[in-house]
């Protein structure tokens, strides 16, 4: 291989990669393996979208209750209207109510009993809450290390085809193949950060409903210990 001069080289680098290049034109120059990762990582930001808008809505159904919930739920007990209260829970539809109603359910027996009854019933409701958020701190993770990889190896495809490519070599091969390759690494990391930002705002909704949950039950249980007139 010729030696170059790398001021010269370093100028037609830019003015090269100056041009305004389109995303369908990096994809395709990219080879196979570039658009292969490309591809990749625009599924799986289509999949971080996806479960971030439907958790989302999923916690935000779950996280909406009546204030006066657990005041119904307290005259109904005092009154002895054991079924309506349980009916009462079952209209209500959200993770707390469902709790409460495994409460109401074991009324008269021990009151550690009709807590750890409780306790359980919230294990479930915390699961349904906390449903595939874990992928997004997967796409986080993988999606920069995805891009990283389709970066090396680009570097390694390019200098190749430029090892091979006899006499002086093209700057604008150089710089077109570094390009596509760092523009890789530049789309994982929006992924993963993306997923990142996704990921911590849906366990901060969690936390605040099961923090919603918590308040709840201890309520319940004051309402059991309450003396009745």
């Amino acid at each position: 291989m010729q030696n170059i001069d790398s001021t010269q080289l370093l100028q037609e680098m830019l003015t090269s990669t100056a041009q305004e290049v389109s995303i369908y034109e990096m994809i395709g120059q990219g080879g196979w393996f570039g658009s292969t990762i490309l591809v990749i990582l625009f599924i799986l930001f289509l999949f971080a979208i996806y479960l971030f808008v439907e958790r989302y809505l999923s916690i935000k159904k779950s996280s909406h209750s009546d204030p006066n919930f657990i005041h119904n739920i307290r005259d109904l007990v005092h009154d002895g209207k054991i079924n309506a209260a349980v009916e009462l829970c079952r209209r209500t539809h959200t993770p707390e109510a469902r709790m409460i109603e495994k409460g109401i359910l074991r009324i008269g027996r021990p009151l550690k009993e009709i807590s750890d009854s409780i306790e359980n019933r919230g294990k479930l409701e915390v699961y349904k809450l906390e449903k595939n958020i874990n992928y997004l701190a997967t796409i986080s993770g993988a999606a920069p290390m995805i891009g990283f990889l389709g970066t090396v190896v680009g570097m390694i495809m390019s200098f190749a085809e430029i090892a091979n490519t006899p006499g002086q070599v093209d700057p604008k091969l150089l710089s077109s193949g570094i390009y596509i390759a760092m523009f890789t690494t530049a789309a994982g990391l929006i992924v993963g950060i993306s997923a990142y930002l996704f990921y911590n705002f849906l366990v901060m909704k969690v936390n605040k409903s099961v923090h919603q949950m918590e308040s709840t039950v201890t309520d319940f249980l004051d309402v059991l210990n309450e003396p009745i007139n």
